[in-house]
């Protein structure tokens, strides 16, 4: 594959990554919204329900951006093998240290989130 086919792919695996943040995030701010209007009051099988979006909607994410996290680096292993020469590629390639954190500290931070929330749903803290 050629610099330039890599620095495409890469282009799309990092709309992926964004693409992967946007449902969990805002299911995780509704979430927040409708306990101010009292969701944490509801019924225990609403509470429950909302949990189980939350927790498939979260795993689904967490899927898809740990994967597209994956292309990325091995995108960026490509770029290195091939020696790129161009400036974009370069950029892409120091990029790298950043994708680790979107494979582990992005979904670390939506699994202490979604504990605060179940907290604040079944337990008055």
């Amino acid at each position: 594959m050629n610099e330039l086919d890599l620095i495409s792919l890469w282009s799309k695996a990092r709309w992926h990554i964004i693409a992967s943040q946007l449902a969990p995030t805002l299911l995780l701010t509704a979430t927040i919204g409708f306990m101010a209007l009292g969701l944490a009051e509801a019924s225990l099988a609403t509470r429950l329900a909302a949990v189980g979006i939350l927790l498939a909607s979260g795993i689904l994410g967490a899927v898809a951006q740990i994967s597209a996290a994956n292309e990325g680096l091995t995108i960026i292993e490509d770029l290195t093998a091939s020696q790129a020469t161009s400036l974009l590629a370069s950029r892409i390639m120091q990029s790298a240290p950043l994708l680790k954190v979107v494979k582990y500290v992005t979904p670390t931070v939506f699994v202490a989130v979604y504990v605060a929330l179940i907290l604040a749903l079944f337990f008055a803290l």
